[in-house]
């Protein structure tokens, strides 16, 4: 069955005629005739009161593509440095090297955390820290090496395109040759974070020593080409306008249609505590809702949106699952980060516990692998049936 068919049996005529919003009748017309979304569209998603309408749109794409299920993995986040020369200003997790706090991990010391792992069934590794002065490319090689020996066959999926880069300029290297010679030492996949936002402007004003979109996104184009599947993030609810956040999203949308290997989209709602930015109020639920349904409906090559619960909380994560996410991300064990900057969430969850929270929000947990493929709860049959309808692109663009 054809996604638009899918979709107009999940959202009937008289449910979109129903919707207070007019521009929310408008895009559910575009969706059912297969025209992809534009700016005015998602500026139009994002400055709607009607957020009931906005997430009906976005639950029936989501349904459409995945049914009920919702998927989650058994992983664990490494941090092996806070260490960083970038001073991003939203940014709570690094120190300058000498600081109090200051530290970094030796492969050994690494493995050795992965080794003892709580999570019986470890599947995936991600891996990310600061962009460490001093570190060289033999570090990085003999990390992922040491985590490959940890834990034989886990995944590692490792590296923002912000450390690709740092790494690569260290080395002396290309970002391809880099990335060549990571993947031989044991890189999988590659996070999304680093993205923050496609926009100067906000690059200059927070984060003036970290790459800018275009790079980002050239990295992430050189990972797909050498089959590394990668992800992609937004951090919102700063200082970026409405256009901002929306010209992300298409821009995303425009480099997968160029080069196809993200996997998956986190929508990542701005912490403010413990940074020079702490004067902000963050983002607020329905700001979030609005984000991560916007993302669902304009993202229409992107088969994985996820509700990222450390930075949700738990409340939130499971209402997103109503407003286009599909995704949960993990058991993570140890998460920095976000707690650093004010996260009250748990720092890990049990497949338990995740298996539970998804229930209980009305849907099927499904536990899946680093590359998104189902491992218990749905035959590969089934899911693969559901992946051949996760696009509706424009009439007459080819799928990809």
């Amino acid at each position: 069955m054809e996604q638009n068919q899918k979709v107009g049996i999940l959202l009937p005529q008289d449910i979109l005629d129903g919707m207070a919003d007019p521009a929310m009748r408008r895009i559910g017309d575009k969706l059912l005739k297969r025209k992809r979304l534009d700016m005015e569209d998602g500026l139009a998603c994002l400055e709607t009161t009607d957020l009931t309408g906005l997430g009906q749109l976005a639950f029936a794409v989501r349904k459409a593509m995945h049914g009920r299920k919702a998927f989650f993995i058994a992983n664990h986040h490494l941090n092996y440095t806070n260490v960083c020369q970038n001073g991003c200003r939203f940014c709570a997790f690094s120190r300058h090297q000498g600081m109090p706090g200051a530290y970094t991990l030796s492969p050994r010391a690494a493995a050795r955390r992965i080794a003892e792992s709580p999570v019986s069934d470890l599947r995936e590794v991600h891996v990310v820290g600061g962009c460490h002065p001093e570190l060289g490319l033999d570090y990085y090689v003999d990390l992922l090496r040491a985590l490959s020996e940890a834990r034989p066959g886990v995944k590692l999926k490792a590296f923002t395109a912000v450390e690709i880069d740092h790494i690569s300029k260290r080395a002396g290297i290309s970002h391809g040759t880099c990335l060549t010679m990571l993947k031989e030492a044991g890189l999988a996949a590659m996070p999304g974070g680093g993205a923050e936002v496609f926009s100067e402007r906000v690059r200059k004003a927070l984060f003036p020593r970290k790459i800018g979109g275009r790079t980002w996104l050239q990295i992430h184009g050189k990972a797909h080409g050498l089959n590394i599947n990668t992800n992609a993030t937004l951090l919102f609810g700063h200082i970026e306008t409405p256009e901002e956040r929306v010209e992300h999203l298409i821009k995303l949308r425009a480099q997968q249609d160029r080069t196809g290997g993200f996997k998956a989209f986190i929508p990542l709602p701005f912490h403010p505590e413990n940074t020079p930015l702490d004067h902000l109020p963050g983002p607020t639920g329905v700001d979030i809702l609005k984000t991560i349904s916007t993302a669902r409906l304009i993202l229409d090559n992107f088969t994985h949106i996820k509700a990222y619960w450390v930075m949700l909380g738990k409340k939130l994560t499971q209402t997103a699952l109503h407003f286009g996410a599909n995704d949960l991300e993990g058991t993570i064990v140890n998460e920095e980060i976000a707690h650093r900057a004010g996260a009250r969430t748990e720092a890990g969850f049990t497949l338990r516990g995740l298996e539970a929270l998804i229930r209980e929000a009305g849907f099927e947990p499904v536990q899946r692998d680093t590359f998104h493929q189902p491992l218990t709860g749905v035959s590969q049959d089934e899911y693969d049936r559901f992946r051949e309808h996760a696009h509706y692109p424009a009439a007459g663009q080819t799928r990809s």
